[in-house]
């Protein structure tokens, strides 16, 4: 599944935000910008399929011209932005990261998952003025080094930049290396564990629906929070490893500041 904690973790990107933000809004051949920062802690899973949380970081950033609402980005989406945007339509790349998963995490001498770096891309599409519809898919680069993707939908009511509410279902999938590197057990590593030799193959890993909320407290000041609740399905919800060590039932809550600046006064 699209672990949570590989939704925010774009620190470099933000910080890039920070940086050039000033100096684009001085430039006067450009519109003044604002920029919005958002940080908080979210809880999640500790690794795809676990019963055990972890606290990680909940973190964005959005840019806008000046007299222009902040394009909705849902809270659990992967780090990117549109490359091509051709009326309702928009596509870009995207990243996302899943850590290290040992065998202490798990409670089993399973192998360990290194830290997954996985990239790939998004097409998006508005249905409606308050229906988006999302599709991405993603390439390990380390780690369980398998293909993962997301199919998605967010109905978004908003009142401009002073409030935001978003909720959506949405299903995941990954193949074969993916669900055997989590959920799989080969059979080398069935006597050790005491776990039934298992070999999941690909397809869909879970159904489950996302909310979120964002308001506005002043100018500058704002506050988000989101929830998301997974339900494995299929071969990782038959996995030893899950009905034993872990859970179907993936939770995830995030809470966060946003701070606003730049553009006019």
């Amino acid at each position: 599944m699209l672990h949570p904690l590989a939704r925010r973790v774009a620190l470099a990107g933000l910080l890039l935000s920070v940086a050039t933000a000033p100096a684009a809004a001085q430039d006067g051949a450009e519109p003044a910008k604002r920029t919005r920062l958002l940080a908080g802690p979210q809880i999640s899973p500790s690794w795809p399929g676990a019963d055990k949380f972890g606290v990680g970081p909940y973190l964005d950033f959005s840019r806008a011209r000046e007299g222009r609402n902040f394009t909705f980005e849902a809270p659990d989406e992967s780090f990117g932005s549109p490359l091509i945007e051709s009326g309702r339509f928009e596509f870009g790349p995207a990243l996302g990261f899943i850590g290290k998963r040992s065998a202490r995490d798990i409670g089993a001498p399973l192998p360990t998952v290194g830290f997954s770096i996985e990239a790939g891309a998004f097409a998006q599409m508005w249905a409606a003025p308050e229906l988006r519809v999302r599709v991405e898919g993603r390439k390990a680069l380390s780690g369980h080094d398998g293909w993962v993707g997301e199919v998605s939908a967010d109905y978004v009511a908003r009142d401009g930049d002073e409030w935001l509410v978003s909720i959506g279902p949405r299903v995941t999938l990954g193949d074969a290396k993916f669900h055997r590197a989590y959920v799989g057990v080969a059979p080398v590593d069935s006597a050790a564990s005491g776990l039934a030799a298992y070999r999941p193959g690909g397809g869909i890993t879970s159904v489950g629906v996302t909310a979120g909320v964002l308001k506005q407290i002043d100018r500058n000041w704002g506050v988000a929070v989101y929830g998301r609740y997974d339900r494995l399905v299929g071969d990782a919800a038959r996995s030893p490893v899950v009905r034993q060590l872990g859970s179907r039932d993936q939770p995830s809550v995030g809470l966060a500041l946003s701070y606003t600046f730049g553009g006019s006064r």
